[in-house]
């Protein structure tokens, strides 16, 4: 059986011995904003989406020295649409690109946010984590 790689199944305690990390480094990406597990009661579960996502982190900030404001700053300055290289025509019409003074995943009018207003489920966002986990984690 193929489990969607969005669905959160690992318990923090199994997510940080994947990563080999400490389960408070992934409470510090959360409490930065880095990261958002899915919460259940007072229990956080991972994806592997969220794996892969924490390995691309761990990489920026051990491998090529970021820090963690650092890592926060680069995604701020990284609009939407130059991920997804939208046309001119569409970019018109984009409330993140109209409004640009904050994050499109805060508008919750924005073509991207969908209503959910999640970073998680913007299809930007996924796709631009999957992209940098690849160029962070060599296959």
């Amino acid at each position: 059986m193929l489990i969607e790689s969005s669905k959160p199944i690992y318990p923090i305690s199994v997510a940080a011995r994947l990563l080999s990390v400490h389960p408070r480094t992934l409470r510090i990406y959360e409490e930065e904003g880095l990261l958002k597990p899915v919460r259940q009661g007072n229990k956080r579960f991972f994806s592997n989406d969220d794996i892969d996502w924490v390995r691309c982190l761990r990489n920026l900030i051990h491998e090529q020295g970021i820090s963690i404001p650092g890592v926060k700053k680069l995604l701020d300055l990284t609009p939407c649409w130059e991920i997804k290289n939208c046309p001119v025509e569409t970019r018109k019409n984009c409330s993140a690109f109209v409004d640009n003074s904050v994050p499109c995943w805060e508008l919750t009018s924005s073509a991207c946010a969908r209503g959910n207003n999640q970073c998680e489920d913007c299809e930007v966002y996924v796709k631009a984590m999957k992209e940098a986990r690849t160029v962070a984690v060599p296959v």
